[in-house]
């Protein structure tokens, strides 16, 4: 176990300080939506600051995943038919490098397609998993090295929207939640693969007395490591919990994101570590700043702050000191980290639907919208100011779904019709 806990450490500072260049999972180099990027562009049309695009056949809520010269997109082939494909940019030809087939069978599920899980790399493979629970393990030449179906091994998934986890990776692992109740009776539950082999190593159930739909759950685990110990973190069914890396067993939960028992309170927003707390978003009402490593219910004593207004579906972002929160309608605030007390906000931004989340990067929250495509920029600190509203000439109409990735000082923005890459490439050196 103390071997366990000093390779994640390892992992994770490596991260943070060798990957700053690439975006290798869903939420950066540093699974929080941070990057270290600097010299970012502030404003952009499709005639400006555009280094290049590439159009794409479908919408989709999966990010762009980038490691060095190569970016991956989990992708539909059609937005509500068809099949699912991993796709391998070649960044300096600016063309597809190779596709590779995933699984059959896409379809649409309320809003979302098949294709809305983000792939996940190393620098030496990719890992990526689908909405029909087909989990796929390939090189960086794209070899197909492994294959599961998560479902046909352990039951259709339950979700009222569909599956939307992505598969979070640390070191040789590779952690997997099923967390769902709306169209299934079987229980939820969380697994650890062997990220080389695709092995089961363990799969513990994750119980909820949660009704209806509640149980459901869209986010991605997340991992905490202070003090010598570390942690998966899980959210949903109307609780946090905290789990054994090596084992999967829960040392606590805390049953308070649904303190009014609601039926219909599914949780998208993922939690997102800053320093020694746990973020934790539910819908809407109550975003919960936990502090991990307790034992058994901890729902009285470790619950640092709550705020009532947080997000829905956009995962909050924060630099260390304050915590951004964008909303589905476009109002955002900003918390201070510490307390939860809210240092400006409600304040509105110009365009009215969110699903991406923000992300922060060279001192700017970047956030695109639903519905008009635009990206919008404000700047990061304690007091709101707008820089920039960016239209790609409305070709990211009808659905911008997927967030921001960052990578050598470009931006990275898939939407409907392109991917989109804004900036000039400044390779690290």
């Amino acid at each position: 176990m103390r071997k366990l806990i000093l390779l994640i450490t390892v992992v994770a500072a490596a991260n943070v300080s060798l990957f700053a260049q690439h975006w290798p999972h869903w939420r950066g180099p540093s699974r929080d939506g941070v990057s270290k990027d600097t010299g970012l562009p502030v404003t952009w049309s499709a005639t400006e600051n555009v280094s290049w695009s590439l159009p794409m056949p479908a919408y989709s809520g999966s990010t762009p995943i980038i490691w060095g010269d190569t970016v991956f997109l989990n992708m539909a082939t059609a937005t509500g038919t068809g099949d699912l494909e991993l796709w391998a940019i070649d960044r300096n030809k600016k063309d597809v490098a190779w596709k590779r087939p995933i699984a059959g069978g896409n379809h649409i599920e309320r809003k979302q397609n098949m294709s809305s899980p983000s792939p996940v790399t190393d620098g030496k493979h990719v890992w990526v998993m689908t909405g029909v629970g087909v989990l796929k393990m390939f090189d960086m030449a794209g070899k197909e090295m492994w294959a599961r179906d998560i479902q046909k091994d352990y039951g259709p998934f339950g979700l009222n929207w569909g599956y939307a986890s992505s598969p979070l990776l640390v070191g040789d692992a590779l952690y997997v939640q099923v967390l769902h109740g709306m169209k299934t009776d079987d229980p939820s539950y969380v697994m650890r693969l062997d990220a080389m082999s695709g092995k089961t190593l363990w799969r513990v159930e994750r119980l909820t007395d949660a009704p209806r739909e509640s149980p459901d759950s869209y986010t991605t685990p997340a991992i905490v490591t202070a003090g010598g110990k570390t942690e998966i973190i899980i959210t949903g069914g109307d609780v946090i919990s905290g789990h054994d890396p090596a084992t999967g067993k829960e040392n606590w939960r805390a049953d308070v994101l649904n303190p009014t028992k609601n039926q219909a309170y599914r949780i998208i927003a993922s939690p997102v570590i800053v320093g020694d707390l746990v973020i934790a978003p539910s819908r809407n009402n109550p975003l919960v700043a936990i502090r991990p490593f307790g034992t058994g219910n901890v729902a009285s004593s470790h619950v640092a702050w709550t705020f009532q207004r947080g997000p829905d579906v956009p995962t909050p972002v924060s630099d260390g000191t304050y915590l951004y929160v964008v909303n589905d309608t476009g109002v955002v605030y900003c918390l201070d980290i510490k307390t939860g007390q809210v240092v400006y906000g409600p304040e509105r931004l110009p365009t009215d639907a969110y699903s991406a989340s923000p992300v922060l990067a060279d001192g700017k929250i970047y956030v695109s919208s639903e519905t008009t495509g635009a990206t919008v920029v404000y700047r990061a600190g304690p007091k709101f100011e707008l820089l920039a509203s960016n239209v790609l000439d409305g070709e990211c109409k009808p659905y911008c779904l997927s967030s921001v990735a960052v990578s050598d000082g470009q931006l990275f923005i898939r939407s409907s019709a392109k991917l989109w890459v804004v900036g000039e490439r400044k390779k690290a050196k």
